[in-house]
């Protein structure tokens, strides 16, 4: 009795394996990831400050027009070495 129960448990396991690698696969080909799915922002490049190396969004840095910066401090820095 325990024998079957522990077959069918893992049977179901197996099955369940392989139904999420076949349903991954059917995503992966229609070109569909999990964060897309989910309603997840787009990935945003981030931008590497020139002075501390910190990585920043370009949409929260400070910029000079050609470079971001995380802070005031780390611009004014930039500009006393430049």
């Amino acid at each position: 009795m325990v024998g079957r129960l522990l077959e069918a448990l893992v049977f179901l396991l197996v099955l369940r394996a392989a139904w999420t690698v076949l349903t991954t696969l059917l995503a992966a080909s229609r070109g569909s990831t999990r964060a897309a799915s989910r309603g997840a922002p787009p990935a945003v490049k981030l931008l590497r400050d020139p002075v501390c190396g910190t990585y920043v969004s370009p949409a929260t840095a400070i910029s000079d027009g050609h470079r971001y910066f995380c802070s005031e401090k780390c611009r004014n820095e930039y500009k006393l070495r430049a």
